[in-house]
């Protein structure tokens, strides 16, 4: 029987929402959806109640579009009783009516059926037994749309990573009635950018404290959930993921005991095999229906990568409808969590989610669902930072860029330059040792911090095993928009190795400390009472002079660098070209600063170690791990260099 409720609605009050705004202007319901297979999916459905009568004769008769988020991480709470605390991607779409929906995809929860990871896209179909997201996705919405009384015939999807997953599946070959997706830092490929890896090496702390907890099966529907926060018994990740830990062999054997079976799977398949490419979901970004906005943070830890690569290939396909891009100086999910005004100790001078939320996302959707006002959004909307301003363009990368190369020379100069001599020894080298590797922060965490997106990298600076370049004093503004390509030669003592590269804004000596951290005043001369307390936290402290702010930091695993499916080892001491893209970046180092490009071969425990030996890095033993001289060669001959695109 369809869902039948009043087709009118006037909220009863227009702040914020919360428990009891919602209670008192939608009515839940719950049903288990079923798929083409047999299969049903457990389906919370909130709908907006009749106004008060005194509201109606002043309320236009309307149906509502539908607002669908599929999601791995529940739908709670259960009961049709119990109600959420807000609804929708903004307060503001529940105030002006919608029915959303929330759906616990297949195998968890309350879903039925087998939960896959990163569900492999099936572009061939023969039978009803062919699912994957894309059907699942298409069999709610005509499920919802035949079910649902009152609903406009006009759906739109969106979700935050994981469920942003879903929404770009769920894009695909989508149904006639579903007009608007909104894919927000999605996850695409978890080998080659997306969480667990980079480059093939793998994100150590993220992977492991998430499918710890997250990849714990669940044998049958429940509303209860099963795996809780790994319990490290010490706030030192540096301490935990280098001795209690060690090899990643240690995993299953110490903390797993082979019950998450992602995990499992993940230590058998080191290289970019079926296994990884069968997840690859960017080849089959193509027959797209809906309009599409894509959204992503400049400083998202997890999976900025998979934003970036939804829009580009998207667009490959010549999509005749809007595709749309939305980035901001975010970290994940930061724009719809946050007022988006700073990140660690940088300020963006700006409530930058408020805009997005208010200027990008609510007119997309208020435009293709409920088909009012124009809708007119340029194609990419991005925030520049460093200069801290939102800019529109009519392609990304812009069309108006110009490449150009930072090369690097003796002594840590960093120049646009390219180097003038000819000898091939010409080169800068440090001793990797994988039993003291560096740190991606000052302070050791158990956890991927999201701070260090932008973090002071003047501790790293002062390391042997890390290369440090650095322009002169800039004369005037120099910005950079699109991907960074590292166009290196390098060589090792050994027979592998891991190459960081991180790009980093230098600010000036002087440049002042952020206003909430100052110091508090000294006493004035003669005075008796003690001055005014700050909010400075002395624990936190930085003074802002001389900063070193990290703008975008990558990492390869060298013996992919010819393929990510065949590994290759080096020849100990032979320079040896290692090329790979870093994503995008939007930012103005500002007349007074300098442009500082640091090199280096560990990054812990933010990524796994390398034992610098050719092998299968998930059967090494302790005994693999060994030292290696690195070197970076800067000549003519074997030049090294990062080129990047400068807005003209």
């Amino acid at each position: 029987m369809p869902i039948r409720f009043a087709v009118l609605f006037v909220p009863t009050l227009l702040a914020a929402q919360g428990l009891e705004y919602v209670k008192a202007n939608y009515t839940k319901y719950e049903h288990s959806i079923p798929m083409r297979d047999g299969v049903k999916l457990f389906t919370s459905i909130y709908v907006p109640k009749e106004p008060p009568p005194s509201n109606k004769e002043k309320t236009d008769k309307e149906n509502y579009p539908i607002f669908l988020t599929r999601t791995p991480y529940s739908v709670a709470p259960y009961g049709i009783d119990k109600y959420k605390t807000d609804l929708g991607p903004d307060p503001k779409f529940a105030r002006d009516g919608y029915i959303f929906v929330y759906q616990d995809v297949r195998g968890k929860w309350m879903s039925e059926g087998e939960f896959v990871n990163m569900t492999p896209h099936k572009a061939a179909k023969a039978s009803a037994k062919d699912i994957d997201e894309s059907t699942d996705t298409y069999d709610t919405v005509d499920w919802l749309i035949k079910n649902i009384a009152n609903n406009n015939g006009r759906v739109g999807t969106y979700g935050i990573s994981y469920p942003g997953f879903y929404t770009a599946a769920g894009m695909i070959d989508a149904h006639p009635a579903h007009v608007a997706a909104s894919p927000q830092a999605p996850i695409v490929d978890w080998f080659t950018g997306d969480d667990f890896h980079r480059n093939g090496v793998l994100w150590l702390p993220h992977a492991f404290n998430f499918l710890a907890s997250f990849g714990v099966p669940r044998p049958e529907p429940t509303n209860e959930g099963r795996g809780k926060r790994f319990d490290h018994k010490t706030p030192d990740g540096y301490e935990f993921f280098l001795s209690k830990m060690g090899p990643l062999a240690n995993a299953n054997e110490r903390f797993l005991k082979n019950e998450v079976q992602f995990w499992t799977d993940m230590m058998k398949h080191e290289t970019y095999d079926e296994f990884w490419q069968s997840r690859n979901l960017r080849p089959h970004l193509k027959s797209i229906k809906p309009a599409v906005l894509t959204v992503g943070g400049w400083y998202d830890a997890e999976n900025i990568y998979g934003a970036l690569q939804v829009y580009g290939n998207v667009e490959k396909q010549g999509f005749e409808k809007q595709n749309l891009l939305a980035f901001g100086p975010w970290v994940h999910g930061g724009w719809a969590r946050s007022d988006g005004d700073r990140l660690g100790d940088i300020r963006f001078a700006a409530k930058t989610a408020e805009y997005y939320r208010d200027k990008i996302q609510y007119p997309f959707f208020t435009h293709h669902l409920k088909q009012k006002g124009e809708g007119k959004l340029s194609k990419a909307v991005m925030f520049e930072t460093g200069t801290n301003q939102w800019r529109d363009f009519d392609a990304w990368p812009p069309k108006a860029v110009e490449k150009k190369a930072l090369y690097f020379h003796p002594k840590g100069k960093l120049s646009w330059e390219a180097p003038t001599d000819g000898a091939g020894e010409n080169y800068d080298e440090y001793l990797s040792d994988p039993s003291k590797p560096v740190p991606y922060m000052p302070t050791a965490y158990t956890g991927m911090l999201r701070e260090y997106m932008t973090a002071d990298q003047r501790f790293a600076a002062s390391r042997p095993d890390v290369l440090v370049y650095v322009t002169d004093l800039l004369d005037g503004d120099v910005t950079l928009a699109g991907p960074l390509e590292n166009e290196l030669t390098v060589s090792t003592s050994s027979t592998d190795s891991d190459w960081v590269v991180k790009l980093i804004d230098v600010f000036p000596d002087d440049y002042p400390d952020n206003p909430e951290d100052a110091p508090p005043p000294a006493p004035a001369p003669g005075a008796t009472a003690p001055p005014a307390p700050t909010k400075r936290n002395p624990a936190t402290y930085v003074r802002m002079g001389g900063y070193q702010q990290l703008v975008r930091g990558e990492m390869f695993r060298g013996k992919f660098r010819n393929s990510f499916s065949k590994p290759e080892a080096f020849v100990p001491n032979r320079a040896t070209p290692l090329k790979y893209v870093m994503n995008d970046v939007f930012h103005t180092f500002r007349r007074g600063h300098r442009i500082m490009i640091q090199v280096q071969s560990s990054w812990f425990p933010l990524a796994d170690r390398n034992p610098q030996k050719f092998m299968n890095i998930r059967e090494a033993k302790e005994s693999d791990f060994v030292k290696a001289t690195q070197r970076l060669h800067r000549s003519r001959a074997a030049v090294s260099r990062v080129v990047v695109g400068v807005l003209k």
